[in-house]
């Protein structure tokens, strides 16, 4: 493996990894994913330390440290119009742009200066980190970024705490430089994941599974019309049993739609508000339900030699935290994940 993710045409975001051993982790993670913003962070339901959380856990869990995962730097504006629209990313300058897509109304009252520092230099830290987690999915078959997931932002549009396009992006960049000829993106976050459903509804490259709550926000029926997916509803308050078979026969599906043409990489959005008392997405998903869930994602990723990297997504509970956790030491201790190449 190289000491960089050095496949890019030019020098677009590059993650520094020893190359000597197999100490490092396909895992990005920096401890400025979390957000601290005069208190104005817990006027919405997400938790803006989870991310922070769950590194704590796997730390304390000794599967890994600071000198362990790959640490991201923040996204530029150059690299960002690579996928967004200039007059989107020149929209964040308002701060009352970004109260709207945060859904933290105060937010509309600080200078924009402070915004970009103290809010969306966080979410371009973590944006970052997906594209990197991308690339080193590649090279070590899988990667976990402990952030990201901003799928309800598209090239032109943000919304549900979503500024940066992601997923979208991550594809978008491996595409352009010749990495990947197709991709799948499996998304089970509570909800749908409208913003990556329109950046790539017209595209016959990427192909999409998603499951999510049908009668909760966005509600987004023009992303619907996104060529190759395959959207499957649940009710609210569905739970484990029944969830697991509509992941399961929805994998399925979508792999008997492609044929014999397995994607060059999976980007799975693991969304953890399906999780039972989640306020925002209304399931009932036990702890269990949901390391199973990601464990058969993972086993299929495995059994069919795609890469595949995972970004955390939504999650709106103090145990949030830990049940990430306990499902990437699942992984772990299934064999799924390993410091070595899962060749």
């Amino acid at each position: 493996m190289a000491a960089e993710c050095s496949k890019s045409k030019c020098a677009i975001l590059f993650a520094k990894i020893k190359e000597s051993n197999n100490d490092v982790w396909p895992i990005v993670y920096s401890p400025n994913y979390n957000i601290t913003f005069f208190g104005m962070e817990k006027l919405h339901p997400f938790d803006s330390t989870k991310w922070g959380n769950v590194f704590q856990y796997l730390q304390d869990s000794n599967m890994i440290s600071k000198d362990t995962v790959v640490c991201p730097t923040e996204i530029s504006k150059e690299q960002l119009l690579e996928f967004h629209t200039e007059r989107y990313i020149s929209s964040l300058n308002w701060s009352s742009k970004v109260a709207v897509i945060t859904e933290v109304p105060p937010v509309a009252c600080l200078p924009n200066f402070v915004v970009q520092r103290r809010l969306l230099s966080k979410l371009r830290l973590q944006t970052s980190g997906t594209i990197i987690a991308a690339r080193l999915a590649l090279l070590r078959q899988w990667s976990i970024n402990l952030g990201g997931g901003f799928h309800h932002c598209s090239s032109d549009k943000g919304g549900g705490f979503c500024a940066y396009a992601d997923i979208s992006g991550a594809l978008k960049t491996l595409k352009t430089e010749g990495l990947i000829n197709s991709a799948l993106i499996i998304d089970l976050d509570a909800h749908q994941g409208n913003g990556h459903q329109k950046d790539f509804k017209d595209t016959d490259w990427v192909h999409t599974l998603d499951v999510y709550n049908g009668s909760i926000y966005p509600g987004d029926y023009k992303a619907k019309e996104m060529r190759n997916l395959l959207a499957i509803e649940l009710r609210s308050f569905t739970a484990d049993e029944k969830y697991l078979d509509k992941v399961s026969n929805g994998l399925d599906r979508i792999f008997s739609v492609m044929g014999q043409s397995f994607p060059d990489i999976i980007a799975y959005n693991a969304g953890t508000d399906c999780m039972v008392g989640d306020p925002l997405g209304q399931l009932s998903i036990s702890p269990q339900g949901i390391i199973r869930r990601d464990e058969m994602v993972f086993r299929l990723a495995r059994e069919r030699k795609i890469p595949i990297f995972m970004v955390l997504s939504g999650g709106y509970q103090p145990q949030t935290a830990q049940v990430i956790a306990d499902s990437i030491l699942n992984l772990k201790g299934q064999g799924l994940i390993t410091r070595e190449p899962n060749l």
